[in-house]
């Protein structure tokens, strides 16, 4: 199985400006988020790349994309109808070959030398099946993310059979339906924002959405839900970490992590240190 396609969805509410905005990737270069996420998406050996964005967004994304606009096909999403919809909206660029797919919103920081989504298609095209990438993460934050449960793959230290799949499940639910024994106690499996997908996920979006009817969406990890029951579907366990550029402070502590594993790490620890110095020198209420 080769994985030589890409889809990034970038057309949310409010998402649909985030992969514009510039950052200073590992390397010391000023990137916009989206040519980070093109960089990280051609690391994997992927050929063509689509992005579906909101209408007349074109344009902006091009310009964001810099020297790699060439090798990205803009894919409108004409009515917000939810992250399922966004990705079953690059059905026709996708065809019948299985694809890497990523969140606009969301960076990646390895810490190695191998890329994630390197690893990602890597496992995907030894295991010939849909994976995704997922992290171990608190109950207090499974709000935000969509969350599976399932058994360890016997002989692998980090890939996952997947039995269920939940959006955004309340802590009683997922312990009721998402336990993954050996993870530590109130930690659940939680999407990383990156997977590989068969062509068979594209057939149960089209049957979900058709039975949503006019208007109606249908989340991704609604169509994973099925597709666990359908063919063989693991996790791979990141270690890495991921950034949601969307949140409270997105934006700043992605730069952070971005700074401090890259070429200018000793430069920026220095500096972070003498702010952390001048702030103890000024006290609340003592003035600057």
């Amino acid at each position: 199985m080769e994985i030589k396609k890409a889809v990034i969805t970038a057309a949310g509410r409010n998402q649909h400006t985030l992969p514009m905005q510039m950052l200073i990737d590992c390397d010391g270069e000023e990137k916009s988020v989206f040519r980070i996420l093109i960089e990280e998406v051609l690391s994997a050996g992927v050929e063509e790349i689509a992005a579906v964005v909101a209408p007349g967004h074109d344009r902006p994304y091009a310009e964001a994309a810099e020297g790699h606009a060439g090798r990205v096909e803009f894919i409108p999403q004409e009515k917000p109808l939810g992250y399922g919809h966004a990705v079953f909206c690059a059905r026709d660029f996708v065809g019948s070959e299985p694809f890497l797919h990523l969140v606009g919103d969301h960076l990646y920081v390895s810490g190695t030398g191998k890329r994630c989504a390197r690893r990602l298609v890597e496992t995907a095209q030894n295991e010939e099946c849909t994976v995704s990438s997922v992290q171990a993460t608190r109950e207090n934050l499974l709000s935000y993310y969509g969350v599976v449960g399932g058994m360890k793959v016997p002989g692998h230290d980090n890939l996952y059979a997947i039995e269920n799949v939940a959006e955004k499940p309340t802590p009683t639910e997922a312990e009721l339906r998402l336990i993954v024994p050996g993870l530590r106690a109130g930690h659940y499996l939680a999407f990383f924002g990156m997977h590989v997908f068969t062509p068979a996920l594209m057939k149960i979006l089209s049957q979900q959405i058709e039975q949503a009817g006019p208007g109606g969406g249908t989340t991704l990890s609604d169509a994973l839900a099925v597709l666990a029951t359908r063919e063989k579907y693991l996790a791979l366990q990141e270690s890495a970490l991921r950034y949601d550029v969307g949140g409270k402070y997105g934006l700043f502590f992605a730069q952070l992590a971005l700074a401090l594993n890259g070429s200018d790490r000793d430069s920026v620890l220095s500096r972070l240190l003498e702010l952390v110095a001048q702030r103890e020198l000024i006290r609340p209420g003592e003035g600057a």
